[in-house]
């Protein structure tokens, strides 16, 4: 059997290295010169810097995955545990820690907010690792169920109904925690799957339980992630194509049969995994023959996009950590802005990735390799921003830094800047939408198509499809995508 796998992103990458694996001839065609989708690295200044996901997390996906091939993680990465999950600091003052160990940040916590904050932070701790043992077998390792059959497979309906998908994120923070500022700072992680923790379900508080139970520092950076899964998957006969578009898949006798290059060159497969946003395929970019395998997504149901700048630069003052995060006061309004306004607020909250810090000393007044990232609309397929329009965001951004006591020396020669539109370029059909379709409302995440379209002999894969956004989820979808390519694709071999 001949499978195609359509894109070398983390979800491709899975994909290719369980198929393999099972014996299955496997080309990976990427359009690209490196693997890794959204994990890139970028030029800036002359240093390679992560310009995508920078937090590591649920490594227990990717230790089961090496394993499964008989091969070690700790052989592939080195990888070391953070101890500081994140430094978070807003403009009208504060500044907290959050540790890998629940306790530290509790006290942190109620040294922070007070007493009463720091039992609600244990609470939600607590309810947070409730939520996540209740999905992590019925929903996320799992293929993608209906809501009747993840009732089925909880088994409880206690159990299902204490994920609480009926509330919003921010209402159930508001149960634990007084202090807005760490509404603030725990709503956050419904921007990890490209929400506002406005319109997100309360289930998403089970990011906090993943951080929780473990933040990795990857040697080497999170692109070195890529490279490691793409070796995996050659050593277990996988064949990779960079530089190789895919503009059609070809269907046959009502199947995915194979796929025509830009260059004009066709290959057949028995079945094909497209491992890219599923809008591409709705809106007809692999061919027309595709288009029914998987639906468009609104632009109303796009998830966040950002603006992005990788610096080279000197920082001054602010103590950074790895993971950092800059708060305005009014985050309602920055989330009001970006997805009922489709613009970038006033004063975005900024999170920084200072890349060395954590695995090495970074001396006073030496440039250190920096990812910068504001949320914005995912309306990059209407147009770019405007020179001057990302001057005066780059400002903005800067004086609310400053506002926290960071300085960042930042010369345009060792800046690169990447905007909705640079990330619609990079990921067609997307907008610039970096997380696929947002899970808003109880029943938003079902919305997501799973590794079966609705094209026989094409299968799904990436942040895009079930279980969901981030590498970890998007590793899980290609091992699920594999699953169903053995299950259901002909029996013919070759």
């Amino acid at each position: 059997m001949h499978v195609v796998v359509i894109g070398a992103g983390i979800g491709g990458l899975t994909a290719a290295a369980d198929l393999a694996r099972q014996g299955v001839r496997v080309s990976v065609l990427e359009r690209a010169a490196t693997p890794g989708g959204k994990m890139r690295h970028v030029q800036a200044g002359g240093a390679a810097i992560d310009g995508g996901p920078t937090v590591f997390t649920m490594r227990w996906i990717f230790a089961q995955l090496f394993a499964d091939a008989g091969r070690r993680l700790e052989d592939a990465l080195v990888l070391h545990q953070a101890d500081i999950l994140a430094r978070h600091a807003w403009r009208e003052g504060g500044r907290l820690d959050l540790f890998a160990d629940v306790e530290r940040s509790a006290e942190a916590i109620g040294d922070f907010a007070g007493a009463r904050d720091a039992q609600g932070f244990r609470d939600f701790a607590a309810r947070s690792a409730d939520i996540f043992r209740t999905l992590q077998h019925s929903f996320i390792a799992a293929q993608r169920p209906s809501p009747l059959d993840l009732v089925r497979r909880v088994g409880r309906l206690d159990a299902l109904w204490r994920t609480a998908p009926w509330a919003t994120m921010w209402q159930a923070l508001g149960q634990h925690f007084q202090d807005p500022r760490l509404r603030q700072l725990f709503g956050r992680y419904a921007t990890y799957c490209g929400c506002s923790p406005f319109l997100a379900p309360a289930t998403l508080m089970l990011v906090a339980h993943v951080e929780q139970d473990g933040v990795w520092l990857v040697e080497g950076g999170m692109h070195r992630v890529a490279q490691a899964v793409r070796e995996l998957a050659e050593s277990q006969g996988a064949t990779f194509r960079f530089n190789a578009e895919v503009r059609e898949i070809l269907v046959q006798g009502g199947r995915a049969a194979g796929v025509r290059l830009a260059d004009g060159e066709t290959l057949a497969a028995d079945a094909v995994v497209f491992n890219g946003d599923v809008a591409a395929l709705g809106q007809g970019l692999l061919g027309g023959s595709a288009r029914r395998a998987a639906r468009d997504t609104p632009r109303a149901a796009r998830s966040l996009s950002a603006v992005t700048w990788c610096m080279h630069a000197v920082t001054r003052g602010f103590p950074l950590t790895h993971h950092n995060v800059f708060f305005a006061e009014d985050y309602a309004a920055e989330f009001q802005a970006i997805f009922r306004e489709r613009r970038i607020t006033a004063a975005p909250t900024v999170y920084i990735c200072a890349q060395e810090r954590g695995q090495a000393e970074v001396t006073p007044g030496t440039p250190e390799r920096l990812l910068l990232l504001v949320n914005a609309p995912a309306d990059g397929d209407l147009g770019d921003l405007s020179a001057d329009a990302m001057d005066q965001l780059q400002h903005r951004t800067l004086a609310l830094l400053r506002r926290c006591g960071l300085e960042i020396e930042a010369a345009p020669a060792q800046t690169t800047a990447t905007t909705p539109a640079g990330f619609h370029g990079l990921f067609p059909g997307t907008g610039g939408a970096l997380y696929g379709r947002a899970s808003h409302g109880a029943t938003g995440t079902f919305a997501r198509p799973g590794a079966i379209s609705r094209l026989p002999g094409l299968f799904l894969a990436g942040g895009s499809v079930h279980p969901g956004p981030g590498v970890p989820m998007a590793a899980m979808s290609g091992r699920l995508a594999a699953a169903r390519v053995m299950a259901e694709a002909p029996l013919s071999r070759g």
